[in-house]
């Protein structure tokens, strides 16, 4: 028997590919933004897990004596955990493995504002040391188009909070959410919240529609999908937006056409370049067949 019972399908950031993936909610606690289809399988329906469930599969993986040095807590949003939650599960994650290197999350902007920055600065101190926060988007108007819940306001609080208490912040933003008719503003507004907060990662990723786009057409009619060209036009202007001091920068998901990794705004002249030249030689973008997700 597996030492952790899963309910798939499990989802994880690529950077997570060794950690151990500790479950400690199932599906995602806002699940209605209608771009994702992560977590609408019935399966998937959210609910917090029982503390001791929890602590009797670590204490499973602990009895494997195998080196654990980093521990991913899924599913989509542990950070919708109470601060009390999290610090029990905290410290039986110290228990067990003493000498864990790193704990990290998904989590949603809103579940920020609950916990305190001393709150935040504790569980830092127990070792959640980073957690990836799905912008998607800084501007307000394509936030509600899609049900995300957000607003620049309040992604920008958390971002900002996490940074006081020492949290690393890796964001994600979408590229081509905005669709044709708000691709400028959906880029400009993105690339203002992160100048704003500063995160210590950013990665791009393309709006992907394994299962069709009827679910985001039916509050977002007017969405018409950028065609490659366009995406890389959009992606141009958020890169040309940025203004970041030591931002590690990444968009080499499966889902993107170019790869480009940097150090912004350190190398912002050559990803705008290599994005210029893969315009140029359209050939050299990465082929349908291999953006399968």
């Amino acid at each position: 028997m597996f030492p952790i019972d899963y309910i798939e399908p499990v989802f994880r950031p690529p950077s997570e590919a060794r950690s151990l993936i500790l479950p400690v909610t199932n599906g995602c606690s806002w699940n209605k933004c209608t771009f994702c289809e992560m977590y609408t399988a019935p399966q998937k329906k959210f609910h917090t897990r029982n503390i001791e469930t929890i602590r009797e599969e670590l204490s499973r993986v602990a009895a494997l004596n195998i080196p654990i040095r980093r521990i991913f807590l899924a599913d989509g949003d542990a950070m919708t955990l109470s601060f009390r939650r999290l610090h029990e599960i905290m410290t039986i994650i110290n228990h067990y493995f003493p000498h864990i290197e790193r704990v990290s999350s998904y989590c949603l902007p809103r579940n920020i504002a609950n916990k305190s920055i001393e709150e935040l600065q504790e569980l830092r101190e127990m070792g959640l040391k980073l957690v990836y926060v799905g912008c998607e988007s800084g501007d307000d108007l394509v936030l509600q188009k899609i049900h995300k819940s957000e607003t620049f306001a309040s992604s920008e609080e958390a971002l900002l909070q996490l940074g006081e208490a020492g949290i690393k912040r890796s964001v994600m933003i979408l590229n081509g959410l905005g669709g044709m008719a708000y691709s400028h503003q959906h880029a400009i507004n993105s690339a203002r919240l992160m100048n704003s907060t500063q995160p210590e990662y950013l990665s791009v990723l393309v709006l992907n529609f394994p299962n069709g786009k009827q679910r985001l057409q039916q509050d977002f009619p007017e969405f018409v999908m950028p065609d490659t060209m366009a995406l890389l036009d959009e992606m141009s202007v958020f890169i040309e937006s940025l203004n970041l001091n030591k931002t590690i920068f990444r968009s080499d998901h499966a889902s993107n056409y170019v790869v480009l990794k940097g150090i912004l705004n350190q190398d912002q002249d050559r990803l705008l370049a290599q994005i210029e030249n893969a315009k140029r030689h359209p050939e050299t973008l990465r082929p349908e067949w291999a953006r399968g997700l």
